[in-house]
């Protein structure tokens, strides 16, 4: 049976809390690598730092959805089972992230293109990575809502 408009609502806004947490995480981790550790460097900016905050971000979101958001789904507790929903938590995140890199890189020519924010060479990274992970988180959600964490008919 499908699930209704209600439980589908709670569980988006209990998936949103949960991203904003990771949001924090990916584009304060994001912005310290590019400020600090790749000053100046296109590649650094914006290939390297965004893999790393987003699989860091990643981490935290899955322990926050596996321990609170979708913890009723989990049948069994267990080592196993941790790193199997994690296996394909990161599955679904690697196209999440492919997605925000490509949304990512479409912005930053954007804006290079409109001539915005050019003098923000710490910030405009990370306010690239931000509009495209509005759209990666939508992607993340309905992956861990039906497939990670999906609901199985229990029929007798």
């Amino acid at each position: 049976m499908g699930r209704s408009a209600k439980e589908l609502l709670g569980k988006f806004a209990m998936f949103s809390l949960t991203s904003l947490v990771g949001t924090l995480v990916d584009l304060g981790l994001h912005w310290l690598l590019t400020a600090y550790l790749f000053k100046g460097s296109y590649g650094g900016s914006f290939w390297i730092a965004p893999t790393i905050s987003f699989e860091v971000a990643a981490i935290t979101n899955f322990c926050i959805s596996y321990f609170f958001v979708w913890k009723e789904r989990i049948s069994h507790r267990n080592t196993r089972s941790f790193f199997r929903h994690l296996a394909g938590y990161n599955a679904a995140t690697i196209g999440a992230f492919l997605i925000k890199l490509a949304i990512m890189q479409g912005i930053h020519f954007l804006f290079v293109g409109l001539d915005w924010l050019q003098n923000w060479t710490e910030m405009e990274p990370v306010i690239c990575n931000l509009l495209a992970l509005c759209f990666s988180g939508l992607f993340n959600f309905f992956m861990s809502e039906f497939v990670i964490f999906g609901k199985t008919n229990k029929t007798p």
